[in-house]
């Protein structure tokens, strides 16, 4: 009964180790009732693999976590800060940050569990838990500093690159919306259904001829229809000559409505000019950066492709755009990833995969 005590003391204190820790809910409530049931039975764990990833080549590695060894140590350099904070209140000091971001890292670019990855690593859920939330918020908050609307230079270098590929002028971007795959919420679940049945959030993006994101926002319903979604974005709020120089513009699908600044296809009612066909051809063609800008997304960060372990609404944006600065982060390293790119054909309800070689994206060497 002693040793049970003392290691009921350990898990409570796990739950205080963190400055940010007023996320304790439901799901935390959850973790400590797990834990608490397998005292006596304590699940087997794998002690070293901390040590079996400092033994890994770089194919091994990158194979593991989706990126370099040498970008995993630049974002450790980046957020290390956030994750090595002493808890306010009394608790246990966390993981080493790089454990921390191993931990965050895997369960982003797999499906695994929370279980799989506790056994994995030699922690406790609530452990795992925390540190993919400390590793989530502390890039979140550099979402700014990774994200950002292009210059008036790199404008200029995104509209000739563009037009230089596709024939079409005066683009600085291409918008859509993608759907991830959630865990039903326990406030409104009913919002949450997509019309593939399933329990989604949006997630619009905005990127450049590189593919980079330039502009995302997530957190809405897949109920909310993709124009009011670009309204809650601030996107609207960003159609002006400031941020689109000499009448510079966006590329979107039939779901947006034309703006000045905003340029979608022409609506087929089989009437068509041979020249409308023409422009929808070529808008269709230069469109298509942002899908695989989505699906190179997706494809290396599996939880927004097969569905993010997260029930809570409000946390739920902050994982989506966790890895969109990990996505924006790779590319500016020139990371790149040879796994097959994964683009959804909404047309066919199916999921397509191109190779790196069918992307059509420069060769940087």
């Amino acid at each position: 009964m002693a040793m049970n005590n003392a290691a009921l003391i350990t898990i409570v204190n796990e739950f205080l180790n963190s400055s940010d820790e007023s996320d304790s809910d439901s799901d935390i409530d959850e973790l400590l009732l797990n834990e608490i049931r397998v005292i006596r039975g304590k699940r087997p764990r794998l002690q070293h693999y901390i040590d079996v990833i400092a033994l890994y080549d770089d194919q091994e590695f990158k194979s593991n976590f989706r990126l370099r060894r040498d970008t995993y140590g630049y974002i450790l350099d980046l957020i290390r800060p956030d994750l090595e904070k002493w808890p306010e209140r009394f608790g246990r000091y966390p993981i080493s940050a790089s454990k921390q971001l191993y931990v965050a890292l895997w369960m982003l670019a797999t499906p695994d569990a929370y279980r799989s990855v506790c056994t994995k690593f030699d922690i406790g859920k609530a452990t795992a838990w925390r540190s993919v939330l400390r590793v989530v918020k502390a890039l979140y908050k550099l979402r700014n500093v990774f994200i950002s609307w292009p210059t008036r230079e790199q404008a200029e270098n995104t509209w000739t690159k563009l037009e230089q590929q596709y024939q079409f002028p005066g683009i600085i971007g291409a918008v859509d919306g993608t759907l991830v795959k959630i865990t039903a919420p326990k406030v409104h679940p009913e919002a949450y259904i997509c019309r593939k049945h399933y329990h989604a959030i949006q997630l619009q993006v905005v990127c450049d001829a590189e593919l980079r994101f330039i502009h995302c926002y997530a957190g809405q319903p897949e109920s909310v229809h993709d124009m009011r979604t670009f309204m809650y974005s601030g996107l609207k709020q960003k159609c002006n000559e400031y941020f689109f120089p000499e009448d510079s513009h966006l590329l979107g699908d039939a779901a947006y409505t034309i703006q000045r600044h905003i340029m979608v296809p022409y609506r087929d009612n089989g009437h068509l000019t041979a020249a409308e066909n023409l422009f929808n051809k070529k808008l269709s063609s230069a469109r298509m950066i942002v899908e695989r800008s989505i699906g190179l997304l997706k494809g290396r960060w599996r939880c927004l492709l097969d569905k993010l372990p997260m029930t809570r609404t409000d946390l739920i944006p902050r994982y989506i755009i966790a890895c969109c600065v990990l996505h924006n982060i790779c590319l500016l390293r020139r990371d790149e990833i040879e796994i097959p790119i994964l683009i959804e054909d909404p047309q066919n309800n199916m999921v397509v995969e191109l190779r790196p070689l069918d992307l059509n994206v420069e060769d940087r060497n």
